[in-house]
């Protein structure tokens, strides 16, 4: 199994690091052509909007939703949430809509207002170390989507099949518990390569 992380923007590498830890095999994807023979895709935290528009003009808008279409996994944090959720607020964006959410952009407030919390999640007993930064809110979820995590009665990491998203980074963590679901998670399906 390979995954790709998506770099054309945002802390990448810190999701490599996190990888590299767990002794994943990994490729940094810029172009469509580097989706092949991946069967996971990260897409990281940065710039919503910008994301959006680089994908677009690159490509991989249109390779990412193939690469779905044929049973791909996928994890997004924070951007990478908005990105991945069916519907944007505050304000509206174009998205992919590979999870039934919508989302609200910056709803904690700007870069000031970050903070790091430990909050309970479904993942395992022991509170685990959230790193929020101009974090999206989670407004609400369709009913096919688990919510693993909350914070202040809103989700914070959820799954829909073989789709994650968590408004914050796990990855600017010590913690691997949440790559590791999803590492698991991209695993335990079987991609259909469309020819």
């Amino acid at each position: 199994m390979k995954i790709g992380i998506l770099a054309i923007q945002g802390d990448f590498e810190a999701h490599a690091r996190a990888l590299e830890k767990l002794g994943v095999p990994f490729v940094f994807v810029r172009a469509p052509e580097d989706l092949q023979d991946v069967d996971a895709l990260i897409l990281p935290g940065g710039e919503s909007t910008t994301h959006m528009k680089m994908l677009a003009e690159t490509g991989l808008e249109d390779a990412i939703r193939k690469m779905a279409a044929s049973g791909g996994a996928f994890f997004g944090t924070c951007a990478g949430a908005i990105l991945l959720a069916r519907e944007v607020k505050g304000p509206a964006q174009q998205s992919l809509g590979l999870i039934d959410m919508t989302v609200v952009r910056n709803a904690y407030g700007r870069q000031l207002s970050s903070e790091v919390l430990m909050l309970p999640t479904k993942l395992r007993d022991e509170p685990m170390e959230m790193v929020f930064i101009r974090a999206p809110v989670i407004e609400k979820t369709g009913s096919g989507v688990e919510v693993l995590a909350e914070r202040e009665g809103k989700p914070v990491l959820v799954q829909q099949g073989r789709v994650m998203a968590s408004t914050f980074h796990p990855e600017l963590s010590s913690d691997t518990s949440i790559h590791e679901r999803f590492i698991n998670m991209a695993g335990s399906g079987t991609r259909h390569t469309k020819k």
